[in-house]
C-alpha cells in the first residue's frame, strides 16, 4: 500500500515535467537546458498548480459556508468593494461586472436577498433605479473569509522586494495572456 502511495507521488511529480509529458519536444522545446534548470521551471510550474488548487479549495469551501456558488460569490465581492469606495451599485453595473444578462442578475439577486445576503432599496438620485447593499452579517462573513486570506496574500507580496514584484508582475501577466492567446485561438477555429 506505501509503495503505491509512492508511485503515485513520483507520477503525479512528473506531471509538468515537459520530459515525461513531451519527450519528443513537439510542443515544449527544452534542448539545452541541464537538469537543474528544468527542474528549477517545473518547481515553478508545480508551485503554480499548488496556488491554483488551494485557490479552488478556498473558494469551494467560502461558498459551502456561504452556501453560494461562485457568480454569487463575485457578486459579494463586487458589491463589498463598491461599498467601501463609495459607489453606489445597482442591479445594471452588477450584470455588467459579472457579464450576465439582466434576466440572470433578477435571478441572482432574488436568491442573495432571499438569503438574507443583499437588500435593494431606492437609489438616492436616480428614482427609476434600485441600489443593491449588502447586509451587515454578510459583510462580515466575506470579510473574516475571503478578506482575511487576501489579507495574507497581501503579506505575502510585500516580503519581495520592488525588484521581485516587478519579476513576478511579468511572469504572471505574460502566463496569464498564454491562457488568453489559447482562448482566443480555440474560440476562433469554432
Amino acid at each position: 500500500m506505501a509503495e503505491d502511495g509512492n508511485r503515485a507521488r513520483r507520477v503525479a511529480g512528473s506531471m509538468l515535467d515537459p520530459r515525461v509529458i513531451d519527450p519528443n519536444q513537439e510542443l515544449v522545446n527544452y534542448a539545452g537546458m541541464d537538469e537543474a534548470e528544468i527542474l528549477q521551471i517545473v518547481r515553478v510550474l508545480t508551485g503554480i498548480r499548488e496556488w491554483r488548487e488551494a485557490e479552488q479549495r478556498l473558494s469551494v469551501k467560502s461558498q459551502n459556508d456561504m452556501s453560494l456558488n461562485e457568480t454569487d460569490m463575485k457578486a459579494l465581492r463586487f458589491i463589498v468593494v463598491a461599498k467601501n469606495q463609495g459607489v453606489v451599485v445597482t442591479p445594471g453595473a452588477l450584470a455588467e461586472h459579472l457579464r450576465i444578462s439582466t434576466a440572470s442578475t433578477t435571478k441572482l439577486l432574488d436568491r442573495l436577498a432571499g438569503a438574507g445576503h443583499i437588500e435593494r432599496s431606492p437609489h438616492p438620485s436616480d428614482r427609476r433605479a434600485l441600489m443593491i447593499t449588502i447586509t451587515t452579517s454578510t459583510h462580515e462573513e466575506v470579510r473574516e473569509s475571503v478578506g482575511k486570506n487576501h489579507a495574507r496574500r497581501f503579506e505575502v507580496a510585500a516580503r519581495l522586494t520592488p525588484e521581485e514584484r516587478e519579476v513576478v508582475i511579468r511572469f504572471l501577466g505574460e502566463l496569464s495572456d498564454t491562457g488568453r492567446e489559447f482562448v482566443d485561438e480555440t474560440d476562433r477555429s469554432d
